[in-house]
């Protein structure tokens, strides 16, 4: 059972809201700007919070990068509650503990129908959407290849609000527990705060970050830095090894530009080391398609520097052969192009499906 609705998560009726015992599935970004509380707080003066799943640590430490929560933790729930900022991209940890999190209770549901016990306890889950910070814009291809089940098989910018991701997921898990859809435009805090205003994460903490982490992202598992530990990530990169000079002739889409700089990153990759590199800098307006660019910046890495490497899970977290070969020197750059437009506009037809609200997904041209 599948429904969108439009009145907020404390306005909803449903017994398992009301009376149910409770779980919330939450990060910072959970705060409501007309009551001042945070989400489990509601749930809590009601007196059915039995459970609160956060991440580990301080919101904004390095350290904190997940959701930690069993099957077990679940099994006795009537309602799970989840609020995260997403940030439009598969790599985000956040949204892949929610997707993993829909995939046990989908599992609790199968087991209950193969076991015919029909008083088994199944969680309704209630999905408090957000804006999408990196907004309507696809990038990339969905999983081609790779051995990591937990990839959700969406592009590396999927350009769909964490509800939408989760009504795709849900339709293809062939699920049939109950999912809610509280609706973005429902919460005074969609209306009042910009969507990076509470940082998701440590490594997301500003207006440009989501734009440039689906493509960024991927340096994580190389041996360039991609400003972890400076105050923006993504932005920047670089690496001891690296020679950084306005002379050198780097690959640069229409409208963006590429400074020189250093940094000393404080925690991560490097740390404490000076590391040479460049600042990726949007002109006004430009249209970045962060994925075609980071690829193209490191074949010129592995092409200039020895040092240069792809680290063990990275083509893993590409998942895809076509960007691998050409990552590899072993085809041109337009080959890569045409395969990722292809499979941009492939995944655009497919999420059309699930939208929830007015604006479609699209892609660079």
């Amino acid at each position: 059972m599948f429904s969108f609705r439009t009145t907020a998560i404390g306005e909803q009726l449903d017994k398992a809201l009301l009376e149910g015992k409770l779980a919330c599935f939450c990060t910072q970004n959970c705060w409501d700007t007309a009551s001042g509380k945070y989400l489990y707080d509601i749930f809590r003066e009601r007196g059915n919070l039995v459970r609160v799943f956060t991440p580990e640590d301080a919101e904004l430490s390095p350290n904190t990068n997940h959701i930690r929560f069993s099957i077990d933790e679940i099994r006795d729930l009537n309602a799970i509650v989840v609020e995260i900022q997403d940030v439009g991209s598969r790599y985000f940890n956040y949204t892949r503990d929610v997707l993993r999190l829909m995939t046990m209770v989908n599992q609790l549901d199968n087991e209950r129908a193969s076991s015919s016990d029909e008083y088994a306890t199944i969680p309704s889950v209630y999905i408090v959407d957000h804006v999408n910070p990196a907004g309507r814009t696809v990038e990339g291809t969905m999983p081609l290849s790779g051995n990591d089940p937990s990839m959700p098989r969406v592009p590396h910018r999927h350009g769909l609000t964490l509800g939408e991701l989760c009504h795709v997921f849900y339709s293809d898990m062939g699920a049939r527990f109950p999912l809610h859809i509280i609706s973005a435009r429902a919460t005074e805090a969609n209306r009042l705060l910009m969507p990076w205003t509470i940082a998701p994460a440590s490594d997301i903490p500003g207006m440009f970050t989501c734009q440039m982490y689906s493509g960024g992202g991927l340096w994580n598992s190389t041996s360039i830095n991609p400003g972890i530990g400076t105050a923006r990530p993504y932005e920047y990169l670089g690496a001891p090894f690296i020679k950084a000079s306005a002379d050198v002739s780097l690959p640069l889409p229409e409208g963006v530009l590429m400074r020189p700089c250093s940094f000393r990153p404080a925690t991560g990759k490097y740390q404490g080391e000076r590391c040479s590199g460049y600042q990726i800098i949007l002109e006004p307006g430009a249209e970045y398609h962060s994925l075609l660019h980071t690829v193209r910046l490191m074949r010129h890495f592995a092409e200039t520097y020895s040092e240069f490497t792809f680290e063990e899970g990275f083509f893993d977290k590409l998942a895809d052969p076509v960007i691998a070969e050409y990552l590899k020197g072993n085809i041109t750059f337009d080959i890569v192009q045409e395969h990722v437009k292809l499979e941009e506009q492939k995944w655009i037809r497919k999420a059309k499906r699930y939208t929830l609200y007015e604006e479609q997904p699209f892609r660079i041209k």
